[in-house]
């Protein structure tokens, strides 16, 4: 079987877009903990609480990634104080397929 890399993604895409997209959820240090939030997400929009709740995860695991997520512009947040729900931007939603071909792929090699 051939090793899953950037360039084994077929979704047309720019290629830093990605580049980005592999680095965050293929190839990095906690890159499922990411696929995860992002998953979640797409069923709605949550808070740092909610997420770490979901996925049975530490809270500050979770806000560490959302961070992660945040800076690269792939999801926004509603801040209102402490509770501040996280959502999907645009640039997420619209490179979706590389996402999902990311996980296919991830889940092929395991």
């Amino acid at each position: 079987m051939k090793a899953v890399t950037v360039k084994s993604l077929q979704t047309q895409a720019h290629p830093q877009t990605k580049m980005m997209f592999w680095f965050l959820f293929g190839s990095s240090k906690g890159s499922t903990t990411r696929r995860k939030i992002m998953n979640q997400l797409k069923v709605q929009p949550s808070n740092n609480h909610q997420l770490a709740k979901d996925l049975h995860m530490d809270y500050k695991s979770i806000k560490h990634h959302l961070e992660t997520l945040e800076k690269n512009n792939l999801i926004g947040k509603f801040d209102v104080a402490y509770g501040a729900v996280y959502f999907i931007l645009p640039l997420f939603e619209e490179n979706n397929q590389v996402f999902l071909e990311i996980e296919e792929k991830l889940e092929w090699e395991n």
